[in-house]
């Protein structure tokens, strides 16, 4: 989210981002399940389905993780060391 620097790959919230997952991973699987009924038309859902995901599988596990732990730890950092904290409050 713009503003909240580390956020980048997070949604605004869980079920959308499991949304997004199943359409991006849902038109992954198509795209090469459906490779040997309609030919290499079929690799044009790889784009969409890379869309969805932000990038890559991996941007989307990584969002998965911010989305859920979004305003339940902040990171504190020190004279050069940082550490996870529960926000105060």
């Amino acid at each position: 989210m713009k503003g909240s620097p580390g956020a980048e790959y997070a949604s605004r919230s869980v079920p959308a981002h499991l949304l997004r997952g199943a359409v991006g991973f849902g038109a992954l699987a198509a795209a090469f399940a459906l490779l040997p009924v309609v030919g290499w038309v079929a690799l044009l859902l790889l784009p969409a389905g890379l869309l969805a995901l932000r990038g890559c599988p991996a941007c989307w596990v990584l969002g998965l993780v911010q989305t859920v732990s979004r305003g339940r730890l902040e990171r504190q950092c020190d004279g050069g060391s940082c550490r996870l904290e529960r926000p105060a409050g």
